[in-house]
């Protein structure tokens, strides 16, 4: 059954990939940012133990027409960012920067600019991430401050596609069938069910919820996966808007 999970957490991030591309004017970070925040409530409300979370932001960068321009862009962020460990690496087809900060105790900072070698127009993308293990009341206020926004408009020269996903469990101690918890989730966020996988370990539900803003195809914008490792085990939890990014 993992197997099956990884395989439907390759296509959600192949998912991902085509609908930053296609939908891109349609998922901005207006109100992107305290998803985290909404889904952390929901997963304190049906006791749901949390065990890792993720903030993606990326943006395709198509005013930067060559190369130079690139790297120019680059070293604005490198004098916004002086403090973060800065690395390059580059391979005969393309050229990746990496920065990390090293300054968050509860969580992980990182931003990746990446470029292809050719003369005109070069193909760039930046992607900034966020990941943690932890979820408390600072890193609520980390996503709902005004220096976290003024960071995302230091960071990208648009409106970047977001992606906000949690990874929870709940005691083994609960035996509930998968379709009971997707309910229980969907009412907790309101949403109603556009489409649904079950199988007998496993189920995943496409929905929509008023809670999120951003959407994609048919008006989805939560996706919900849940795993049993079986009778006695526990079950894992991941929520995401519009898509899930986490592998569960």
């Amino acid at each position: 059954m993992k197997r099956k999970s990884k395989v439907l957490f390759g296509i959600s991030m192949l998912m991902m990939v085509g609908l930053i591309v296609v939908f891109g004017s349609r998922l901005t970070a207006a109100g992107g940012d305290d998803a985290l925040v909404k889904i952390a409530d929901v997963f304190q409300t049906e006791d749901i133990l949390l065990e890792e979370w993720s903030f993606y932001a990326r943006e395709h960068l198509v005013d930067l027409k060559t190369e130079k321009e690139v790297q120019e862009y680059v070293k604005e962020l490198e004098a916004q960012f002086p403090d973060w460990d800065w690395s390059t690496s580059e391979t005969s087809d393309n050229w990746e920067i990496t920065a990390i900060s090293p300054t968050s105790k509860h969580h992980t900072e990182m931003l990746q600019i990446m470029a292809t070698h050719t003369k005109q127009p070069v193909n760039a993308y930046i992607v900034y991430r966020v990941t943690g293990d932890e979820w408390n009341k600072e890193m609520e206020s980390f996503f709902t401050n005004a220096h976290f926004k003024n960071r995302l408009s230091d960071i990208f020269r648009g409106n970047p596609t977001i992606f906000s996903s949690m990874k929870g469990s709940i005691s083994d101690k609960i035996d509930m069938a998968l379709p009971n918890v997707a309910n229980d989730l969907l009412k907790s966020f309101d949403g109603k069910k556009i489409e649904a996988l079950e199988e007998e370990m496993f189920m995943s539900v496409s929905a929509n919820s008023p809670m999120f803003s951003d959407s994609i195809a048919r008006d989805m914008n939560l996706q919900i996966g849940i795993r049993s490792e079986g009778l006695g085990a526990r079950t894992t939890i991941v929520v995401g808007t519009p898509i899930i990014t986490i592998e569960y």
